[in-house]
């Protein structure tokens, strides 16, 4: 009798130990090696086709680098909806946040957030010259918290472009946000293009997309065609141009291929999820401790691919020239 009431109780005892054991083992399993997760801000200064693509690229180029959003990162994806004091709010949030990085999506939504702290890294795609902006001493050597990818296009080549397309013209016109101090900048790079070609540039103003039909009104009949930068009010109103452009059958060459997408004749823009996809590399190599912002050169994507809308095309009565069709992209 004895030995049976020994032998159950080791029994007893080898299954606690085992349970004990097992119940360590789950509790190991459930616990993350590393439960740390960052804080990373993501601020869009507007939706649009552009915009968005760079945004998709800075997701999908950090996820490549290993920083997953909700296992090792957590972006906090805001937009502005173009509005200055959404930008201000937001910036204030990210820095509340103490967030361990901080992307920022065009030029007014990188200058908001880098008002707002000199401390956490910020790492701005689509701004055309970060310089020009004052977002950095240079942009060779940015020498604070902020650096970055430049969208800055061709212009020289735009224009070229514009005027393989409509041979013969004595005028361009343009439109841009005088607020945004690199759509201003572009414009100043087409005026002494235009010098270079003995073309004049017809100017056109707006401040919201509210403002563009009659600024497009203001110029159409001075010029042979137009030329749209990369404006991001611009960028959100193709279709409103669109509409006094077409039936004027004024051709539009576009800073980026995106207005192209949206119906604008043609483009030799970068690529804003390539773009996205630098920046996020760029962001990649902060949070690794590979680099700083003061010292990482801001990136410039070279932009040589010709862009052109053959429906466009054929809704203002424009013949491209077979030259231009044999090496350029088509959208049919």
């Amino acid at each position: 009798m004895a030995k049976h009431m020994m032998r159950a109780a080791a029994l007893i005892v080898s299954a606690a130990i085992a349970a004990g054991l097992t119940g360590c083992g789950e509790d190991k399993a459930a616990t993350p090696k590393d439960a740390t997760i960052m804080n990373i801000g993501i601020v869009q200064l507007v939706e649009h086709d552009a915009l968005d693509a760079a945004n998709r690229g800075i997701i999908d180029g950090m996820a490549k680098r290993g920083f997953k959003d909700g296992v090792n990162v957590k972006f906090d994806k805001q937009n502005a909806q173009a509005d200055q004091s959404n930008l201000h709010n937001i910036a204030t949030r990210f820095v509340s946040n103490k967030d361990k990085l901080i992307f920022a999506i065009a030029t007014p939504a990188a200058q908001s957030v880098a008002s707002v702290t000199k401390e956490i890294p910020i790492v701005a795609t689509a701004v055309t010259n970060f310089e020009v902006a004052r977002l950095v001493k240079s942009n060779k050597a940015p020498g604070g918290n902020v650096t970055g990818v430049s969208d800055i296009n061709p212009v020289a080549d735009q224009l070229a472009l514009l005027l393989k397309l409509t041979p013969g013209a004595k005028a361009v016109g343009t439109i841009y946000n005088s607020s945004e101090i690199n759509s201003a900048y572009q414009i100043e790079l087409l005026r002494e293009a235009a010098k270079a070609h003995k073309v004049d540039v017809i100017e056109a103003t707006v401040s919201n997309v509210n403002d563009i039909q009659q600024a497009i009104a203001s110029i159409k009949d001075k010029v042979q065609a137009l030329y749209i930068p990369t404006d991001n009010v611009m960028a959100s109103a193709i279709p409103a141009l669109l509409k006094v452009t077409n039936p004027a059958k004024l051709p539009v060459v576009a800073g980026e291929s995106g207005m192209v997408r949206a119906g604008a004749l043609a483009s030799i823009g970068v690529d804003y999820y390539t773009l996205g996809v630098m920046t996020g590399n760029m962001g990649a190599d902060i949070l690794e401790g590979k680099a700083q912002p003061a010292t990482m050169p801001i990136q410039i994507q070279q932009a040589t691919k010709v862009l052109i809308n053959m429906k466009a095309a054929k809704e203002i009565g424009l013949d491209v020239p077979a030259e231009l069709l044999k090496d350029a992209d088509k959208i049919e």
